[in-house]
């Protein structure tokens, strides 16, 4: 039995219990989960292996790569830009990177690149690894790429160029990186152990993730034994061309290797984050309240910044979603604690949100990639804290 580490505030329990049944039940290998309320903290467990390779254990400091739930991240560094008046959500991208507007992208305003609206989900030509990683190359290939469909009548989800798009707006208006604006203006002030762009000095806390294999292969499976409700996605996933399949195709290679120190030491707004649990609830918590002297978002710019842009059919992931300027809004699948929640997802589990309605802020952090429907760990964590309050 994996020993849970940590505290639990009278009334949170049922975190516990359900932390603990991630590992006995449910595929934890090494993870954390942390939860505020009202600006403290009430959960903050850890357990499990940090390297299976080596046995390193999962300590309080252990650092996760959280693939997506980054891009929450990101898009609080664009609204606090936004509430500074330094940047104008509704105005053209190309008023702040004039070499956006070509091939049909001139009135494209920021919101949409935070939306997924601006169908710039792939590219025609995938640019190599490595230029991706420096930065520029990438960007420039986006201003010169004309869009998937006409920008603003339907939405998609960017996995990989959310970040370049979003970031070279934060980079063009406040003239630093995505990553350093987010060190020097929300993880200094906050005290957050997150980082977008690893400085070599955190290098040895960081897990290493372990990829769960599906027992069973949709993409190859005989047509007639997929259920009704996943054969549109599975003809997706089988589609080289689906745009699916060439959202997550803009790099060559196309497979990135996330645990290697390269990547993880490059800026990538969208995916590479790497924190803590705690890192993740304590960004959520000062964006609906003050936690330590600190609120990062007025309550104007957060009613701003979590009102829905884009719900229904999503063009990539081929089934509903819901954004607002950046994150994801509840849905069947991912409800968090409620219908005010938001927040974001990253592959294989980790997720972060918070609940202005219930005062509530969550972190969890993971390095067993598993996702999909079967993948019950994030949920579980929500539903107890649902069920929890002192």
């Amino acid at each position: 039995m994996t020993t849970i580490n940590g505290e639990v505030a009278a009334g949170f329990e049922p975190v516990r219990e359900a932390f603990a049944a991630n590992f006995e039940r449910h595929g934890d290998i090494g993870a954390a989960v942390c939860v505020y309320q009202d600006g403290r903290p009430v959960v903050d467990l850890w357990g499990g292996v940090a390297d299976p390779d080596t046995g390193r254990p999962w300590t309080r400091d252990t650092l996760q790569l959280v693939y997506s739930a980054t891009k929450g991240a990101t898009a609080t560094a664009v609204h606090l830009l936004a509430q500074r008046g330094e940047l104008d959500l509704n105005a053209p991208v190309a008023k702040y990177w004039p070499e956006f507007a070509t091939n049909g992208k001139a009135d494209i305003p920021v919101r949409w690149l935070l939306s997924h609206q601006a169908g710039l989900v792939t590219l025609d030509q995938p640019v190599p690894l490595a230029e991706a990683l420096a930065w520029q190359p990438m960007v420039a290939a986006l201003a010169a790429q004309s869009p998937q469909w006409i920008p603003g009548t339907a939405h998609g989800y960017h996995g990989r160029t959310w970040g370049w798009l979003v970031g070279e707006v934060i980079r063009r208006v406040s003239g630093r990186t995505p990553g350093r604006f987010f060190a020097d203006e929300i993880a200094g002030p906050l005290g957050l152990d997150f980082f977008i762009g690893l400085p070599r000095r955190e290098r040895d806390r960081v897990s290493r993730m372990v990829y769960q294999q599906p027992e069973v292969d949709l993409t190859t499976a005989p047509p007639e034994s997929i259920p009704d409700e996943l054969r549109e996605l599975v003809a997706a996933w089988r589609d080289p061309n689906s745009l699916s399949n060439r959202a997550y195709s803009v790099t060559d290679p196309a497979q990135i290797d996330f645990n290697s120190p390269e990547v993880q030491a490059a800026e990538l707004p969208a995916s590479n984050g790497v924190g803590t649990a705690r890192g993740l609830a304590r960004m959520y918590a000062s964006l609906i309240g003050e936690v330590d002297g600190v609120r990062l978002l007025t309550s104007e710019t957060l009613a701003s910044a979590t009102e829905e842009q884009a719900s229904g059919p999503d063009q990539v992931i081929v089934e509903p979603s819901r954004f607002s300027s950046g994150y994801m809004l509840p849905t069947d699948s991912n409800p968090m604690t409620g219908p005010s929640a938001f927040g974001h997802t990253g592959r294989g589990g980790s997720l972060g949100f918070a609940d202005p309605e219930q005062g509530i802020a969550f972190g969890y952090v993971m390095n067993h990639i598993i996702g999909g429907p079967s993948d019950v760990r994030a949920s579980s964590l929500g539903d107890a804290v649902r069920r929890s309050g002192a």
